[in-house]
This record gives structure tokens, sequence and C-alpha cells, in this order.
């Protein structure tokens, strides 16, 4: 059965294309019992590899399902035709992904960033405190919504910690993710702590909203690892940015994980625990925009080409809420 029938009759007309990825795509539809716009995530079982079918598409299906926050995005609803196509209703991110926000806004206030990267900071720790990693934080899967507040998506490359029979935590051997938002561990192919993996690309995620910029250069892998493992972290001199907010991104981004923050530390770090920083103004969205006042700061946010440490089980984009009681059906 065609998609648009399918979406019909479950009550949904589709709309455009947000996306694609590698086995499937994003649209958008209109959700007649919700009177809303939602966004689609379509797979297609038969071109997806055997790899993505029998271990990421169950986690994220099983993972992301059972998911209730309020920063992260929300499954309505989850149906499989008999034709092998499965259907992941969600949330909407109408504001579109931080990547496109801060392409087009250049570097953000620091208020503006500061609730962002709480929410964002919020949406991890309700996962590692249930032992879910996410391994895949970018800007382009922080999505927002129509008050600009931020939704993590793309639950591709997630999975639950185990631990051994002495209670240790067994380390990840999966190298998944993008180049640029990945930590110099996972670049150099060392079995990984994955909470401490999500941290680095939280840096990552806090320099780009702060700077307008990337903090490596991607571009050369061999190069941008010398540089990590060094610890250096150069900011544009173009750019205020207060030493409280580096001192943040300097410890998320320590190349030795001992000693780089963990999600709690982040949430207490006096930069992100002062109270009365997010003036009401920026619930709605940051007041002014600043575009990128150099051009090659600009050029490595808006240039940058990714490369994928691993092939990627598809993409959210702009997929966007979970809700406590998702519904799982089959379509035929």
């Amino acid at each position: 059965m065609d998609e648009s029938l399918v979406l019909k009759k479950c009550g949904y007309i589709l709309g455009s294309t947000l996306g694609d990825g590698s086995y499937g795509k994003v649209k958008s539809a209109y959700s007649e019992s919700q009177n809303a716009n939602v966004a689609v995530k379509i797979i297609n079982r038969k071109k997806a590899a055997a790899d993505f079918l029998e271990k990421f598409l169950p986690r994220e299906l099983e993972i992301q399902a059972s998911l209730s926050h309020s920063n992260i995005v929300k499954i309505f609803k989850i149906f499989e035709t008999s034709n092998g196509k499965v259907f992941i209703i969600m949330e909407l991110g109408v504001q579109g992904d931080l990547l496109e926000f801060v392409k087009s806004r250049g570097a953000l206030p620091e208020d503006f960033s500061k609730k962002l990267f709480r929410q964002l900071s919020m949406a991890i720790k309700f996962l590692h405190d249930q032992d879910i990693v996410h391994r895949d934080l970018k800007c382009e899967n922080l999505l927002l919504d129509k008050d600009f507040n931020l939704k993590v998506s793309d639950f591709g490359f997630t999975r639950r910690i185990t631990y051994d029979d002495t209670g240790k935590m067994e380390l990840s051997k999966t190298f998944c993710g993008s180049a640029a938002y990945a930590a110099p561990e996972v670049l150099q192919g060392i079995p990984y702590n994955s909470k401490m993996y999500d941290v680095w690309s939280m840096g990552v995620i806090l320099f780009v909203m702060m700077c307008g910029s990337m903090p490596y250069d991607d571009s050369n892998i061999k190069r941008m690892l010398r540089i990590q493992k060094e610890h250096r972290v150069d900011f544009p001199r173009s750019k205020q940015i207060p030493g409280e907010c580096k001192d943040m991104i300097y410890k998320t981004l320590h190349p030795d994980v001992k000693k780089r923050l963990d999600i709690c530390a982040i949430l207490e770090h006096h930069w992100l625990g002062k109270t009365g920083e997010v003036s009401s103004r920026h619930h709605n969205g940051p007041a002014t925009s600043k575009p990128a006042s150099s051009s090659k700061d600009k050029k490595n946010v808006e240039g940058k080409v990714e490369t994928d440490i691993t092939t990627d089980p598809g993409k959210e984009d702009h997929a966007g809420p979970s809700s406590p009681r998702t519904e799982v059906a089959c379509v035929t």
C-alpha cells in the first residue's frame, strides 16, 4: 500500500519531506486526531542492513517509545505494514534543528545558550540515570519547538548500559556517531564509556552555540585528534565568552575521561547553576540574533562536511516529543 494511503488510513495526511537517512526518510504530516502537525519517520526494512535491523532498530523502537521527558521528542505511535515499512509518528520540531538555527543566527546570546544547554543537560541526566546513552548527540539532532525549547531527537545509536558480574560498566565497542562530535577515545577505536562520550558531544554543542563555529576541524581527523589529546580549545577572539562558560566547555572537552565532567557535575557547574540568568524574553527565543562576526567562524558551521564513524541507521532530522504511553500497532 502507498505510504500516503497507509497514513491516511491511520488518520494522518502526508506532507513534505523533512530529511532523508540511510534506510528511511522523515516527512511532515497532519494528525486529524491531534489537530496538529507531526513528523513521520518511515523506515524501509527491505533496504536496511542486517546489523541495523537486528541491533539498532529494535533498540531505537524499544527505548525511545519508553521515554517521557519534556526535552526529549515525544513518540505518539509506532506501526508497521506487512510489506516491511515502519512508521514512527513523532512531535514536530517546528523551529527546525539547532544547527540550522545557529547557521541563520550566528552565535547565540549567553542567556539563551544557557537555557538550551540546561535543557539538554536535564534530558541527558534523565537518560543516564536510567543507564541509557544516546551516542549521537549533535546540533542536527537537537530540535526546537514553537517556544524555542530544546528536544533531543534521533535515537538510532542509543543503547542501554550493561554491567559485568562485579558491577563494573561494560564499555561500548561500536564506534558510532559523527567525527566532529566524537570523543578522542572513540576516534581512536578504544572501548569507551558511553556516558562520557555523550558529555564530550555536549561540550562541542555548547561551543557551537556560544561561538557559532565548530571547536575542531574534522577535515583532518589525525590532526584534530592530536589537538584534542593536547587538550587545546581555541575560542574565537571575535567572541566574548565568559570565563565560567569557557571553564564548562574546557572541562567537558577533556581528553582524559577520568577528568571529564559527568552529567551531574555539569548540572552543578557554577556557570549553569547561577540563578536568574535566563531572562523572560528568552523563553520565546533570543531577542537578538548576532551573525558570526568572522566569515571563517561561520564557515566552520555552514561548510562542515560531516563524517560518520559508522553507518547511520536512518535520521529523524525535524522529527520532534515521547508520551508516557506510545501506541504500537501493525497495519496490514
